[in-house]
């Protein structure tokens, strides 16, 4: 069934409702590696409610909340989309507001363009997040390319040499273990991403994989981490948004390195590489910051 880009474009996705708790505050950032030393205080207060440094909850939390209106995209006219079919190709996202450490939360999602890549369709699914008072908390936009689905005659779309590193040492780099069982963690997370492909050797094994990956938004989670500690002094509240693309996969395991050049006082270009397969597997990477306070 060919793509109808203007009925995909008008749909109208319906509000849904998501929430999270303090113990899934804590969940997630155990899930994307803070607190492997649980004796470093700036990462304890991501994960225990009584630190003295107050509890808080991690800046990429907020990735989490496309996962409560992404189902509607199989019920789309004119789309026709098969789940895996779909690859997560990249993943922008913007705190509006601070993350609470708990709440409820209405997700209002829409197609803002689809491109012709040729082999797929490229969707750019936009997500809007709202707190109990009717405040947007944070915005995603999440490129999602689905396999097999090119050649209905749209545009190509823009260029994707963005975010380039320069041609230099970078100005800081951070290395972080993740743990075999990373992507069982994971998955327990308030996302909800339980795709087999995470946990299943069998499932892995027919998408190709000698075992389960972890997911792409985990490894994000990682590389934010790193930023925020070598350019915020892990301060969240100069988490302003995060851009990346999903080169390569990861295996739970691997060691990551992230490299990052700073190319403003708020604007940290960045990539991160897994040690074992020198391979580059964020790439086309930026974190904005916001002013530090004098």
């Amino acid at each position: 069934m060919s793509i109808n880009i203007n009925q995909i474009l008008k749909h109208q996705f319906t509000p849904t409702q998501s929430n999270f708790t303090e113990r899934d505050t804590s969940l997630y950032a155990l899930s994307i590696g803070a607190a492997s030393d649980p004796t470093d205080t700036n990462d304890l207060s991501f994960v225990y409610e009584l630190s003295d440094k107050g509890h808080k909850a991690f800046p990429t939390m907020a990735v989490t909340f496309p996962f409560a209106v992404l189902p509607q995209l199989f019920n789309i006219p004119g789309l026709n989309v098969n789940p895996i079919m779909i690859v997560h190709g990249e993943q922008y996202f913007e705190l509006k507001r601070p993350l609470p450490t708990a709440g409820n939360f209405t997700n209002q999602g829409r197609i803002t363009d689809i491109f012709d890549k040729g082999s797929g369709a490229l969707l750019i699914l936009e997500s809007s997040t709202l707190d109990e008072a009717g405040h947007e908390i944070a915005l995603n936009r999440s490129a999602l390319f689905v396999r097999g689905k090119g050649g209905f005659g749209g545009e190509r779309g823009p260029s994707g040499k963005i975010n380039l590193p320069p041609a230099r040492d970078p100005d800081a780099t951070f290395q972080d273990q993740t743990q075999p069982n990373q992507a069982l963690l994971y998955r327990l997370n308030s996302s909800g991403d339980r795709n087999p492909l995470h946990a299943d050797p069998q499932m892995a094994a027919v998408a190709g994989f000698d075992r389960p990956i972890l997911h792409g938004l985990c490894t994000y989670g990682f590389a934010a981490r790193a930023v925020l500690k070598q350019f915020a002094h892990n301060d969240i509240s100069r988490f302003k948004s995060m851009h990346a693309r999903f080169s390569k996969h990861v295996f739970p395991g691997e060691t990551l390195v992230t490299e990052m050049w700073q190319e403003t006082p708020e604007r940290i270009l960045f990539q991160t590489k897994v040690i074992e397969r020198e391979a580059i597997v964020l790439s086309n990477a930026a974190i904005e910051l916001q002013p530090a306070k004098q």
